[in-house]
């Protein structure tokens, strides 16, 4: 499906840019894989690291409220993976004018750009905090979530197709509690703090959201949602995997923090149906018969909500350990 088509990656450096390009780049002939984003620096290591595909590769320096700039970049594109995001919840809250710059306008601005240039397909990334939001960063993602679905009924004659993967924290993610927990241990600490001892996250790891991502871009017909089914664990079991027998404060749940992340909610699940590997949240709206997404899953139950909180697989202390062997912790 990606042989000798052109895909631009907005935010191409970060560890999900970085891990796409390298699975497509193994797994496909791609004509090019264009990185756009801000950060020449990141672009220059993200070159060194890429130096056999450097005939494959092309990395423009560009913003996505840059809808101009953009343009240009979108020229000849088939894919566009959407990125590029502010995603820090504390940085979001206290420049809430950037994060809806970046996350809503840089949003429209993807969709725009598509649409005018003829891109195949759009593949945006969201995140379980644009589920019922308790912050800005999760109130951004969630209009975004929403401008990608209608975005299927701007297409009209052209062949555009928009769709989303969602999910949370990716494991050894920055900002996420692992590398926080990793970085106290080095430092010589004894305690693993815990913001609530009833918290669960979900376990995805780069490649599985990558993997997510592939299945958006081979089977989306516009306006799903995607969303992986992934083990659960309690961030006790995590402290206690990464510190055994360490002592656990409770220190109090974070504003905007959530107990357990939520990725379909009751409300959802009037259009959610379940797969082998994967759930898909199905667009309410029908814009065409060729854009009609018929399922071929297992509708949920009604009442049904998937959270890491009522999830039916769950990692045990041990799991954990052998999982945390595969996380890059020195990135």
């Amino acid at each position: 499906m990606l042989n000798d088509k052109s895909i631009l990656v907005t935010g191409g450096t970060g560890s999900f840019g970085k891990a796409f390009t390298k699975y497509v780049l193994t797994h496909y002939n791609p004509k090019k894989i264009i990185i756009y984003s801000r950060d020449e620096f990141k672009q220059f290591i993200m070159q060194n690291e890429f130096k056999e595909y450097q005939d494959k590769l092309r990395f423009f320096i560009g913003d996505v409220r840059d809808k101009e700039r953009m343009m240009r970049a979108f020229e000849g594109v088939d894919f566009v993976i959407h990125a590029a995001a502010l995603k820090q919840v504390p940085a979001c809250e206290y420049n809430p004018a950037e994060a809806i710059k970046t996350n809503i306008n840089g949003a429209q601005n993807v969709i725009d750009c598509a649409l005018d240039c003829g891109v195949k397909k759009v593949v945006a990334l969201s995140t379980d905090k644009a589920v019922n939001p308790v912050n800005l960063y999760g109130g951004t993602k969630l209009v975004s979530d929403k401008l990608f679905i209608a975005a299927n009924a701007y297409a009209g004659s052209k062949d555009t197709c928009f769709s989303i993967v969602r999910y949370g924290n990716v494991a050894g993610s920055r900002g996420s509690v692992i590398p926080f927990f990793h970085n106290i241990i080095k430092n010589g600490g004894t305690e693993l703090p815990i913001t609530d001892y009833r918290m669960t996250r979900f376990w995805i790891s780069l490649q599985q959201g990558v993997e997510l991502v592939i299945k958006a871009l081979e089977e989306a017909k516009g306006g799903e949602t995607f969303i992986s089914k992934i083990p659960s664990f309690k961030v006790t079991d995590l402290a206690e995997a990464m510190l055994p027998g360490c002592k656990m404060p409770e220190v109090g749940i974070r504003e905007g923090e959530k107990l357990h992340e939520i990725m379909v909610t009751v409300e959802d699940s009037m259009n959610t149906y379940e797969y082998e590997k994967h759930f898909i949240v199905y667009p309410q709206m029908v814009w065409s018969e060729n854009r009609r997404a018929v399922p071929t899953g297992k509708k949920v139950p009604e009442g049904f909500s998937y959270s890491s909180g009522n999830n039916t697989e769950w990692l045990t202390v041990e799991q954990i350990r052998e999982l945390l062997e595969t996380v890059d912790l020195e990135q």
